[in-house]
């Protein structure tokens, strides 16, 4: 599972320290292709929003329900500027959503 797989969900789980449900994207991909490692990344980040607005999430892992939601990039390179710029403006959208997003 990765960035690459737009339509699946790579991991989730309960953050035992903080209770929130974690949604890991795991980006294994450097940034030799900004262009194409941004558009992945935000159609990763868009099929995961669809997936917890549509109540998919809460049929899908039950223990999900009445907590907070963090969606969370596992980058495995460091961003690139571009990507950085794209990360706030993401961040920003997520956040209106309702949802939390941070890069580990």
């Amino acid at each position: 599972m990765s960035v690459e797989q737009v339509e699946i969900i790579d991991f989730i789980g309960i953050n035992k320290d903080t209770g929130k449900v974690v949604l890991t994207i795991s980006d294994h991909l450097d940034w030799a292709d900004s262009h194409l490692h941004l558009q992945k990344l935000q159609d990763k980040l868009n099929s995961y929003l669809r997936f917890c607005e549509s109540g998919e999430l809460y049929k899908t892992y039950p223990d999900a329900k009445g907590r907070n939601v963090v969606l969370s990039i596992a980058a495995k390179y460091p961003f690139s500027p571009e990507g950085e710029a794209f990360f706030s403006k993401a961040k920003i959208s997520i956040e209106r959503a309702g949802f939390s997003l941070e890069l580990v």
